[in-house]
């Protein structure tokens, strides 16, 4: 099964840089992005979404390591000045789930709303998106 040569080098060469540029996500072959996580002492992983954008997918695994590690994960986000200040550490696994999977399609649906996403990381750490109501 082979796509368009031209069509299939870009989209991979893409989802390639910007798979680096964040932690804990993966571009998928039809271009979605998604991003899960280990539990912490349990070899379980979390499912945290499907995302239409890096950065979804990117705060959405951001949100859930905060919550399962706490402030030993600061160092390891990729947007550690968007994260909530009244952020629990105190959540189920199944509760981190939903708040990581809520936080990654607020910020889906704000840069899609917006236009066009690039890829500067810098320009997301002054957004306001508050995800204080995912908690």
């Amino acid at each position: 099964m082979s796509t368009s040569s031209d069509e299939g080098t870009s989209r991979s060469a893409n989802c390639t840089s910007q798979e680096k540029m964040y932690k804990g996500i993966r571009c998928r072959r039809w271009g979605k992005w998604v991003s899960e996580i280990r539990v912490p002492g349990s070899r379980d992983r979390l499912w945290l979404g499907t995302y239409s954008t890096p950065q979804g997918a990117a705060m959405a695994h951001d949100v859930a390591l905060y919550c399962l590690r706490g402030d030993t994960s600061l160092h390891k986000l990729n947007f550690p000045s968007m994260l909530p200040p009244t952020a629990r550490t105190d959540l189920s696994p199944r509760s981190v789930q939903k708040v990581a999977s809520d936080a990654g399609m607020a910020m889906d649906a704000h840069l899609i709303s917006s236009g066009e996403p690039t890829q500067n990381n810098d320009q997301y750490e002054g957004m306001n998106i508050s995800v204080d109501d995912y908690f």
